[in-house]
This record gives C-alpha cells, structure tokens and sequence, in this order.
C-alpha cells in the first residue's frame, strides 16, 4: 500500500484566522453523518485549534507538529454545520457549551443535553445553520473537576451562581471570541442565534456580527432541574420562558 501524503491530502481543508493575537487554524469540512430522531442528517464537522500567532504553518508544518505536541491534552472545539451555511439568507447558530454530565451521560441536573440535539434538531429543520461545541466551557468556565465540587455545593443548598462564586470563580468564565472568530470566517451574512442567554447576543454583537433574530430554547423542565432553570432566568438574566409543567 502506498504511504498517504498527509499533508497533500488536507492541505485544501484547512484555513487560517485570528482572534486574540493567537493563530486559529480550522480543519475541514468531515462529513458528518448524524443520527436524528430515527432519521439521517448529514452534517458537515470543523474543528480548531489555537496556536501561538506567527508565520502561517503549512500543512506539512501542522502534521509535523502532531508528533511534537500534545494535542490530545488540549480541549479542542469544534462546529456542526447545516446546509449552505455560508450562502443562505437566514442561518440559525447555537453556541453551545460542553456539558460532560449533560451531553454525554444525560444528567437531569441540567437542561444541556436537551438543548444539544435540540438545536440540532432546530437548524436540521430550518435547512441551514451551524452549532459551535466549546470547549473549556465546562461549568461556565471553571472546569469538570471544579464543576464537581459545585455540584456538591449545590447539594448543601446553594444555587449554581453561588456555588461558582464560593470557590472563587465568576458567575460565568466563559468566552465566544474564538468561536466569532471562527464564524466570521465561515459566514459573513447575518446569523439569528439559538439562546435564553442575552451574553451569548451581546458577545456576537460586541465583535460586528449581525444578528438578526433570538430562537428560545426552554423544554426538559423537571424536579431534578427546576432550581437550576429558575436560577438562570433570576440571577443570571436569561430571557425567560413561558410557565411550564414540571414532570415528576
């Protein structure tokens, strides 16, 4: 079998921005074929990485590095996309969050699992859009390990706000401007953005992008989340939602 060459390979897949002073280099797009309530959704996958700025790495550069860094170490984030994201007049985009108890092992904690292939369900239905997976936004910021710990702060009582703040972090940590960054470079027409959080508008607005429109993203209301639901829309400031039933 002939050796691949590498870097001839994804050397048209991938593409170089900026945020931060700091290098961004996106690879791809992967077809990505996604299972959706019974259903096949073909999905295209980007993913990132941030690298010191300075001159531009080529391909060969960027595969060379993997033998020398450790990639697996760093959380890395990536982005679904839907259709002609970049082209069609009306997108919707969701940034959203990694949630290792949510997302993955579907903890009722929280409404992010929910919300996750919500969202994907959403764009899927409106024929284009793109859902951005953050990393090192675990927790609002503070991490799974530090995330644990509030948990357990939350079970002596305190809300999700009081227990970031009690260990020291803020109420939210988290960051858009690598995930804006890379949007702009995927899309430069205006995007209407899947969100409660009035943050996650107002950091695209803050960095020039034109959001033309909010879908709300309220459901999976239960015992096991309903403080955590409240605290968002009283302390928090997420835009509210209508009265719903809570499921025993």
């Amino acid at each position: 079998m002939i050796k691949p060459n590498i870097a001839a390979i994804i050397k048209d897949k991938i593409k170089r921005t900026q945020h931060g002073g700091d290098d961004i280099y996106v690879v791809g797009p992967v077809k990505l074929p996604v299972e959706l309530d019974g259903e096949t959704k073909i999905f295209h996958w980007y993913s990132w990485l941030r690298r010191e700025a300075g001159e531009e790495r080529s391909a060969e550069r960027l595969v060379e590095d993997l033998n020398r860094i450790s990639y697996a170490d760093l959380q890395q984030s990536s982005v679904l996309v839907y259709g002609d994201f970049e082209n069609n007049a009306d997108a919707l985009i969701r940034m959203h969050s990694i949630c290792h108890t949510g997302d993955i092992f579907g903890s009722a904690r929280c409404d992010c699992g929910f919300q996750l292939k919500q969202s994907m369900r959403i764009i899927a239905e409106h024929g284009s859009g793109a859902l951005f997976y953050l990393a090192n936004h675990e927790g609002r910021g503070i991490g799974l390990f530090s995330k644990a710990l509030a948990y357990l702060l939350q079970e002596e009582g305190l809300d999700t706000v009081d227990a970031n703040t009690e260990l020291g972090f803020a109420d939210d940590g988290r960051d858009y401007g690598e995930a804006i960054a890379v949007l702009k470079l995927l899309r430069r027409l205006p995007v209407s953005i899947i969100t409660n959080n009035p943050r996650k508008v107002d950091a695209l607005r803050s960095a020039g992008m034109n959001v033309a429109g909010r879908v709300p993203l309220w459901g999976n209301a239960s015992v096991y989340n309903e403080k955590y639901l409240q605290t968002k829309m009283n302390r928090s400031g997420h835009f509210g939602m209508e009265p719903q039933k809570i499921v025993k």
